[in-house]
């Protein structure tokens, strides 16, 4: 095909495979600063804390510098997240139309949240020089909850897709009343919610923390740098644990609630008992399981340990072929929650070597390759959160709100969404860089600060005047 009857014909393609690949793309890019935005005030707050009630000149210029890197990416997250906002009108119309009046209940007070966090981001930034240290460190807190609160707003709306419930449909599906209470409070919202914001806190610490080891790694093993990496790592550690116990716990909730969802996790294609944990492995043409590590047993066990071995697993197979994900998206589904369950278990063994090391040693490991490790630490807890929606959202395949509407039934009909996808990977790849450049050079600004042993703007007196006030 030459290059003007290929520009002619991709205006025709199918615009469902656009608009899922701009959603995935908006979403898995918009992620990684939700992480950001929810715990790195809290840990900002922990630092300001310290350098109040112990005078503490490290921790109160750690506070400063990340209240205003917590700046920068809040409002970076602010436009990715208002394009994604824009993004279920444009990409899914349809859900919109006849979904809508449900859905958008928990997004109304994500937005009264946002702009809540917003407000208050901006007196915290404001009232270093101008506010009394406690009632400085007071403003701060709203920013937290804020975080906090929208985070499990979103979440909400992303539960209700998975256990839709509070509307009532008339007797040509329509949507005739709505208990905002119902939508929001559905079935998954608890479970799911309470692992998003606590992965939140794992992934934030992790990734400030990254930062920090690898100066560390570089000779800079100053106090500065060393509180920069216990608070956020203690943060990621101290959250380790809970969050393996909720992610158990949710994922027996989507056996009992979802089976279709589990049989994709953990690729069974038959109903039975006694069903192996397969590690690894996939679903060839015929849903017959390929490869893989199988652990005898453990799938059932792990589903409902009351009953062991005995407990009965539902296949994919049991389900219409029309209403369950593919055999690829399976594959897809539990490669991520291989992902998922493996990287989660190796930052918790490291979150308890640091925590054994404060308990017997009442220090941080030193070793470099804790260091090297704990550098890699950021990335891979990216890496698990990603995993971990790609399981959520692909293995509600073919539903965009559960037994209730498809997502083929959901997408836009306009066959130029293409080029939408490819304006929004410029602009979001443009925005990344400009990001990332921003953040090294405030750091190199804040490092040549220190070695020239000046008095910037960050330290000496954080609760001072700003100016001098002359005499008269």
């Amino acid at each position: 095909m030459s290059t003007s009857q290929l520009v002619l014909a991709l205006p025709t393609v199918d615009p469902l495979p656009w608009a899922r690949s701009q959603m995935a793309f908006t979403l898995a890019f918009h992620i990684i600063l939700v992480p950001l935005g929810v715990s790195w005030a809290f840990m900002t707050l922990i630092a300001n804390y310290r350098g109040i009630r112990h005078g503490d000149a490290d921790a109160m210029r750690l506070a400063q510098r990340w209240s205003k890197y917590m700046a920068v990416t809040f409002a970076v997250g602010a436009v990715t997240g208002t394009v994604l906002s824009f993004e279920f009108g444009l990409l899914w119309p349809r859900f919109m139309g006849k979904w809508g009046e449900a859905f958008g209940i928990p997004f109304a007070f994500e937005g009264l949240f946002f702009f809540l966090e917003a407000i208050f981001v901006a007196i915290y930034i404001y009232g270093w020089k101008r506010l009394k240290p406690w009632t400085h460190f007071i403003t701060g807190i709203p920013i937290v909850l804020s975080g906090v609160l929208g985070s499990a707003s979103v979440i909400a709306a992303n539960a209700w897709m998975n256990t839709p419930s509070g509307f009532t449909l008339d007797a040509a599906g329509n949507v005739t009343e709505v208990d905002p209470l119902g939508v929001i409070f559905n079935k998954s919202m608890p479970l799911q919610s309470a692992h998003m914001i606590v992965a939140a806190y794992v992934v934030g610490g992790f990734l400030v923390a990254s930062v920090y080891a690898v100066g560390m790694l570089r000779g800079r093993r100053d106090r500065y740098h060393r509180i920069g990496f216990i608070i956020p790592f203690s943060v990621a550690s101290a959250a380790m644990v809970p969050q393996m116990a909720i992610g158990d716990a949710l994922a027996r909730w989507v056996y009992t609630n979802q089976p279709m969802k589990f049989a994709a996790m953990e690729i069974v294609p038959e109903t039975s008992a006694d069903v192996p944990e397969t590690l690894l492995g996939y679903l060839d043409e015929d849903g017959n399981v390929r490869g893989g590590i199988p652990i005898p047993g453990m799938a059932s066990i792990l589903s409902d340990p009351s009953s062991g071995t005995s407990t009965v697993v539902q296949g994919l197979k049991s389900f219409p072929e029309g209403d369950r994900p593919s055999f690829h998206q399976a594959n897809v589904v539990h490669l991520a929650w291989d992902v998922m369950v493996g990287l989660g278990s190796f930052l918790l063994l490291i979150a308890l070597w640091y925590a054994a090391c404060w308990v017997f040693r009442k220090d941080m490991p030193q070793s470099k390759w804790f260091l090297r490790i704990a550098a890699c630490c950021g990335v891979l807890a990216v890496i698990t959160m990603e995993a971990g929606w790609i399981v959520s959202e692909v293995g509600r395949q073919p539903w965009i709100v559960y037994n209730f509407m498809k997502v083929e039934d959901a997408a836009t009909a306009n066959t130029s969404v293409w080029l939408t996808f490819i304006v929004v990977f410029v602009i979001y790849l443009a925005l990344g860089v400009t990001t990332i450049l921003v953040l090294r050079h405030m750091t190199r600004r804040f490092r040549a600060a220190d070695e020239a042993e000046q008095t910037d703007d960050d330290v000496g007196v954080p609760y001072g005047p700003s100016e001098a006030v002359p005499d008269r």
